[in-house]
């Protein structure tokens, strides 16, 4: 169920099923790059203006899936217009900014977006751009991110599913909006 929170601007109604705290796990493989499962949380959150505040940090999973280490983070802010049109602008701690534009999928909750600008500091790696798909399925948010570099066409390199993490003020307050149960509590689940 997408909840749209009653301070959140009008703009961004359409992109209200992005917003909270999500978790989750991914791969990552790209040429040149270590092959890794990696673990991912994202926050979209919001404050009453035209946009939304993004983060992401994701690190390197063993094969038990334990943190080894930092894999990388970013984060950015998210903007639709009347058009449903998406731009973001992101910053990712490898030393590379972008500017992304795209939109939201016609009746359904899905972002296509693509690189517009890139630029990059002389510690970044090689980077030209890349496309991102981000979509609301069955209450979970997957995405799949492609990148190019002078070597390598443009080309799939990390995706994951997140779930929404659900803080224990969140579980009270559903409790106390459910609807009065049976004794037995067997009926619930008929």
């Amino acid at each position: 169920m997408i909840e749209i929170p009653s301070d959140l601007h009008p703009d961004l109604v359409p992109l209200a099923f992005l917003i909270g705290k999500w978790a989750g796990a991914g791969v990552s493989d790209f040429p040149d790059a270590e092959k890794c499962n990696f673990g991912q949380e994202v926050t979209f959150s919001h404050d009453g203006r035209d946009f939304l505040e993004y983060v992401s940090r994701t690190w390197v999973l063993d094969a038990e899936g334990n943190q080894v280490r930092p894999l990388e983070s970013e984060s950015g802010y998210w903007r639709i217009d009347k058009d449903r049109k998406v731009e973001a602008v992101m910053v990712r701690d490898q030393g590379v900014v972008e500017i992304w534009y795209g939109e939201l999928a016609h009746q359904k909750p899905q972002i296509d977006l693509v690189t517009d600008a890139v630029a990059r500091t002389a510690a970044s790696g090689p980077y030209t751009g890349g496309k991102r798909l981000y979509g609301y399925v069955k209450s979970d948010l997957m995405w799949v991110g492609e990148k190019a570099t002078p070597e390598v066409e443009l080309r799939p390199y990390m995706s994951a599913h997140l779930k929404k993490v659900v803080t224990p003020e969140e579980v009270a307050e559903m409790a106390r909006n459910l609807e009065d149960m049976p004794d037995d509590g067997i009926a619930f689940f008929k």
